[in-house]
Formats: structure tokens, sequence, C-alpha cells
């Protein structure tokens, strides 16, 4: 199967798959999302972490239509932190996902509008293959000892981000072992820095843009509730 962009992954993971409706933060998710594009971006070697800024080093498209989209504007626009690049890619961008998943047979758009203004929408799963393979990923890395490829270790990190560790759904005989290795894996695995790099397979370049957009998320989302 065709790997699907992490934005998709994070989106899929939120929403149920028999309701069709987010679970956990709105805009948690949104701003997962939008560092998620970031992200695919970093792995495919187009930007980097320089001077506090996201900056762009290979404006060649990736081939996705959306993270193609940012790489363009960022090329072409002046330098950005990565708070205010998850701010300003949050906007609007879980609908053109949604559109593109919707398009590509993955989720159903069910159209519950009411009294033709009230507009409900609801987006259950299509093709189960796709959630499958990114929680099977995400099993092994949690629950085994096995050590993650640097496109899962940054979906983990993204999850603690953002807080979506809910919607891993496991039984609860392996929920505290996932919670355990998702810590690990969002503050050791090279994207804190604290970890000698030669123990982790994420290459330092990637590790400071997923360290800093994880930093921007959790700002963003201030102190949870308890």
């Amino acid at each position: 199967m065709t790997s699907i962009a992490l934005a998709e992954e994070l989106l899929l993971l939120a929403y149920d798959d028999q309701t069709g409706k987010a679970t956990g933060s709105r805009i948690g998710l949104d701003l997962g999302m939008s560092a998620a594009v970031l992200v695919d971006l970093a792995l495919a070697g187009r930007i980097a972490y320089v001077n506090g800024n996201l900056v762009v080093n290979d404006p060649t498209p990736i081939g996705d239509p959306i993270a193609d989209l940012v790489l363009a504007k960022a090329a072409a626009d002046e330098p950005h932190t990565p708070a205010q690049w998850v701010q300003r890619l949050r906007h609007n961008l879980r609908n053109r996902v949604l559109q593109d998943l919707i398009e590509r047979g993955v989720v159903r758009d069910v159209d519950e509008t009411q009294m033709g203004h009230i507009h409900v929408h609801r987006y259950p799963t299509a093709d189960p293959a796709y959630e499958a393979e990114i929680r099977k990923r995400l099993a092994e890395a949690l629950i085994t000892d096995a050590p993650p490829d640097e496109r899962t270790a940054a979906l983990a990190t993204l999850l603690v981000a953002t807080r979506m560790e809910p919607a891993l759904r496991l039984p609860p005989e392996e929920a505290a072992r996932a919670h355990e290795r998702l810590e690990q894996i969002a503050s050791g695995a090279g994207f804190s820095g604290t970890m000698n790099l030669e123990d982790s397979i994420v290459r330092p370049s990637v590790a400071l843009v997923v360290a800093t957009l994880s930093r921007a998320i959790s700002a963003a989302l201030g102190t949870p509730k308890v």
C-alpha cells in the first residue's frame, strides 16, 4: 500500500471509524496536522530548522498537493518560526485533507445538513486498510521493543504533543506500556536532543524540526487540565 501523508494519518486516528466524528481536542488536531505537513517536508529533506526559523533548503515538490503548496509558499515567503507556521497552516487544512481522503475513497462524506443551513458532516471509514496499517506501525513501536522508523517516531511524537493518546484505543493491558513508550519516543528518540543520536534512527535535521514543532503545539495548547 502506498503510504499516506502524516496529516492524513493523524486525522484517521482522530476520527471514529463508525460514527465519522472527530474525537479529542479540535484545536490540537488542527495544530498537529499543520505540524505534520511540515514534518513530511523535513522527512523529504525540503525544509530545516535554522536560527529559530523553518527554512526551505530544497524547493523541489515531493508529490503531495498540500505539502507542495506549503513548500512553494515557504520558498517565496520570508522565514517563519515553527509556532507561526502551525498557526498559519491550520486554517481550513482539515477540510482540504478530508476532501482528498474522500476523493480517494478512504473515508465517506455523510451529509446530515438540517434545514438547509445547519451544516453537519460525518466522515466514517470507507477503506479501513490505511488506518489498520498506521495502527500496526504504532503498535509495533509502542508495545514491543522494536525501534520505530523515523516517520513512525515523528507520528508518535505528534500524538503526544497534541494529547491524542486516547485515540490509540489500546487494550488496558497494553495502555501503560504504550504510554511509557510514547513518552520515551517523544522525549528521547532524538527529538529532545537529550539522547545519544547514535542510538536513534532519526536524522538530527528531522529531529530538530519535530522537536520545535512539538514545543510550538504544546505552547499553543497550554497547560493540560487535571
